[in-house]
């Protein structure tokens, strides 16, 4: 049984711009199957449906079309055997500005009937380096320590399925590095963990599997090692104040003064380096290292989009 399964999901919204009565899809027939104890990646750019994925999932939207479950349960049908089996910690700082933060949680674990929980409010007020905030008011506390009362949140009636939808976006390190030690353990100990990020470098390293999502379809899915395996063999990058040539920025991408560009051997390579010279365009910091997950989101999106393009002009 997967821990979490999307089966034919759609979801559609009234368009804002198209004539009265239409829509437009925020998800396009979604099918995935979660196996539990996976630690599984969702990306995608802004607005490609992931955050409307999870918002079905914890069962704060009705999806148009398909089914989704949690260990078997349905998210609508049986609303309430789902939501148990599930811990979100949400994007947005939500909190109870009237509670300390060992109140909060007490109360977190009322809403699921559960009584007595002090000994796992403990281990994860220290887990996640709260325990000197325990009787401190939630209007107290930094951006950061409120999400980390986010996650205790999400936490505190130990679900088997855990949905992160970005949870260390605009955090420090210190808490990136407590947070995912902390749910690497649970994933260890069976937890299922779905993470959505746009910080690839965490899904690169934590991540068993990821699927990629654009404009509501899954446009990739795979294991991270095979996906990583299937992107060019090595990314050619330096820096450089100077204008590339129009072909090289063709190709190239360019962050600031740092320029990244493909190469599937040592040839293509030695033909960016000569073509830089014969432009006379100055480098520093030149290196060679393996393509990442960056570097396959951005393949996958591009072939995606002109996918996208192909059928818009064949229709």
């Amino acid at each position: 049984m997967p821990a979490i399964s999307f089966q034919s999901v759609s979801k559609a919204y009234p368009s804002p711009r198209g004539p009265e009565g239409s829509t437009f899809l925020a998800l396009d027939d979604v099918s995935l199957d979660i196996e539990e104890g996976e630690f599984f990646g969702l990306l995608g750019p802004n607005g490609a449906g992931k955050t409307t994925m999870i918002s079905i999932l914890a069962g704060l939207t009705r999806a148009t079309g398909g089914r989704v479950s949690v260990l078997g349960s349905d998210v609508q049908g049986d609303f309430a055997a789902a939501r148990r089996k599930l811990g979100v910690v949400p994007q947005e700082l939500v909190f109870d500005p009237f509670f300390n933060v060992r109140e909060a949680l007490r109360f977190q674990s009322g809403y699921f009937g559960i009584k007595n929980n002090d000994a796992w409010i403990d281990e994860l007020l220290e887990s996640l380096g709260l325990t000197d905030k325990a009787n401190a008011n939630m209007r107290q506390l930094s951006g950061g320590m409120k999400r980390r009362v986010l996650v205790a949140q999400a936490l505190v009636h130990k679900p088997p399925v855990i949905v992160l939808d970005e949870p260390t976006a605009g955090v420090d390190v210190e808490l990136r590095q407590t947070l995912w030690h902390f749910i690497a353990k649970l994933n260890k100990q069976g937890n299922t963990v779905l993470l959505t990020t746009h910080y690839l470098e965490e899904a690169e390293a934590l991540c068993g599997r990821i699927a990629m999502l654009k404009t509501g379809r899954i446009v990739a899915l795979d294991k991270t090692s095979s996906l990583l395996k299937a992107a060019s063999s090595n990314v050619l990058r330096f820096k450089t104040d100077a204008v590339l040539p129009e072909a090289l920025a063709a190709r190239a991408r360019i962050t600031g003064r740092i320029v990244q560009l493909p190469a599937n051997n040592a040839l293509e390579i030695e033909q960016y380096l000569a073509a830089v010279r014969e432009a006379g365009v100055a480098v520093d910091d030149v290196e060679i290292r393996k393509a990442d997950l960056e570097d396959v989101f951005i393949d996958v999106m591009n072939a995606a989009g002109d996918a996208s393009n192909a059928e818009a002009r064949a229709s």
